[in-house]
């Protein structure tokens, strides 16, 4: 782990041990270090005024529910997917997307989510691979909601239709693509998606920050502590590195990658 924490990593590293973890607040810390004028209460407020719009509108009947929400959102307020640069930071940033209005399926699901709780109205993320969808956690009511495309309601076989879109019609479909994920599950997809955004943006500096904040959510992943670790030695912060490393491999000691990081760490240890 880093030496030193960022007061908005401190916050993350405390907001993961809650026994309910508050998602927003979680999601809006690497938001603050990215944004330092980024003032969460904003936010929250914002969230608080869209579901005070929509609570008249609430049903007894969940998909009237879906469908008040579904119009307050993408109808009065204009959210949508962002079809045109999808791999755009901003896309993954509570913060950025509340602004704008505009995200990919993860942060739409994370607005959704958080308008549902104010709402009394329980659902839950659902990582399926490629998009992500969300659902009531209503016994007997097998539906999802896709909120990258207006809040359409898909059962599973439209599920499975978009997935095979994704991945091709031969793609193996799983019933199990659409089990409910933990909230530390859904935040650990959101930054793996800033990760690779800013890995392929040869951007070091952001791809460490949110290295940092995936560590700090599940410490026990080797293939994080190595990719934080080839950082580091990429920005010559060679103590860093070397500790990454080495937790690597004592984490992964079958690792098939075993032997060209044996290598690098004794080049670290010669130049230390």
């Amino acid at each position: 782990m880093p030496l030193s924490f960022s007061q908005a990593q401190q916050r993350f590293r405390h907001l993961i041990t809650q026994p309910t973890l508050n998602l927003a607040a979680a999601a809006l810390c690497p938001a603050q270090e990215m944004y330092p004028d980024c003032d969460p209460a904003v936010c929250y407020q914002q969230l608080d005024h869209m579901a005070a719009a929509i609570k008249p509108n609430i049903s007894t009947y969940p998909l009237k529910t879906i469908q008040a929400i579904n119009h307050q959102l993408y109808t009065e307020l204009g959210f949508r997917g962002n079809q045109i640069d999808y791999y755009d930071p901003d896309n993954s940033y509570l913060n950025r997307v509340l602004e704008r209005r505009v995200g990919i399926p993860i942060t739409l699901a994370l607005v959704y989510l958080e308008v549902a709780q104010r709402l009394d109205f329980p659902m839950v993320g659902v990582g399926m691979p490629g998009h992500f969808l969300i659902c009531p956690t209503i016994e007997e009511m097998a539906v999802y909601v896709d909120p990258f495309n207006r809040g359409e309601v898909l059962f599973e076989p439209d599920c499975q239709t978009i997935f095979q879109g994704l991945y091709g019609t031969k793609a193996g479909w799983k019933a199990d693509y659409l089990t409910p994920i933990s909230a530390k599950s859904l935040l650990a997809r959101l930054l793996n998606n800033l990760k690779l955004i800013y890995l392929n943006r040869r951007d070091l500096p952001h791809t460490l920050t949110i290295l940092n904040y995936l560590l700090l959510l599940f410490p026990q992943q080797p293939g994080n502590s190595r990719d934080r670790g080839l950082i580091h030695y990429q920005l010559q912060n060679l103590l860093a590195a070397r500790s990454d490393l080495e937790t690597y491999l004592a984490q992964s000691p079958g690792a098939a990658d075993r032997h060209q990081i044996s290598r690098l760490l004794d080049h670290i240890t010669e130049n230390l």
